[in-house]
């Protein structure tokens, strides 16, 4: 059994589309949790890691008061070993893992509300197909109106009708593709509220970015910007990485 340990919790990605991965550990890790939140949504859970990760801070932040994450997953064995991870996790009441892609999930859940959501979207150029049909669905972007996958402009949109007003999303995504996510951004009505530029090790370029938007006009000039390397020249992680997951991961 292919299982990945966290410090309060463990996840099973045998047949998940995506696996468990630095991009999902670093959004889970960085995204702002703020007090008043109590309905999360994660497009695209995979395992369901980000979310479990969220889950592990509303525990303290709540305080006993109800609050709910689902994870949406249009890939059937994803979307099952999502819920098999959230039954086996010390949150199972507060998780719920639906198999459903967005475009369903927006249909049958009218008048949905949402004070956060969290993605870690599918992003490689078409040219970059992977070999497998199902990790093609889980990793590629598009604005086909045909293509099953996920875009920038799909999840932007959605979050724009179902965020309340001081709702924020939280997306990864790679570096190169940050003017087209603000595009899509801007045109929804989101201004980036905090970016996150990574670099894999310090002589390399930024590669990803983790950006949090919130509605325009609860934005009060530039964003909170800083950048993080996530290896040294030794190969081990550096302080502010290890920081950043010391809660997560052992």
């Amino acid at each position: 059994m292919s299982v990945f340990h966290f410090k309060r919790f463990d996840v099973r990605n045998e047949r998940s589309a995506m696996k468990v991965n630095t991009d999902g550990v670093l959004l889970g890790a960085s995204t702002t949790v703020l007090p008043g939140d109590r309905r999360i949504l994660d497009i695209g859970t995979g395992t369901g890691t980000v979310a479990l990760m969220i889950a592990q801070r509303m525990e303290t932040d709540c305080d006993g008061e109800e609050w709910n994450i689902q994870g949406i997953e249009i890939d059937i064995p994803s979307a099952e070993e999502a819920a098999e991870n959230f039954r086996q996790s010390p949150w199972q009441e507060h998780l719920e893992s639906v198999n459903m892609g967005l475009a369903a999930f927006r249909k049958a859940n009218p008048g949905a509300c949402y004070d956060l959501i969290v993605s870690n979207p599918p992003y490689y150029d078409n040219s970059l197909q992977a070999p497998e049909a199902r990790r093609n669905s889980a990793r590629h972007t598009g604005d086909s109106e045909n293509q099953e996958s996920l875009s920038y402009r799909e999840i932007l949109e959605y979050a724009s009708e179902v965020l309340g007003e001081d709702g924020r999303i939280s997306m990864i995504l790679p570096a190169d593709q940050e003017k087209a996510l603000s595009r899509h951004a801007r045109m929804c009505g989101f201004l980036p509220w905090k970016i996150l530029r990574i670099k894999s090790v310090e002589r390399k370029p930024v590669s990803r970015l983790i950006v949090q938007f919130k509605r325009r006009g609860k934005v009060g000039g530039s964003p909170q910007e800083e950048q993080m390397t996530l290896l040294d020249e030794r190969g081990k992680r550096t302080s502010q990485h290890a920081s950043l997951v010391t809660d997560y991961c052992l």
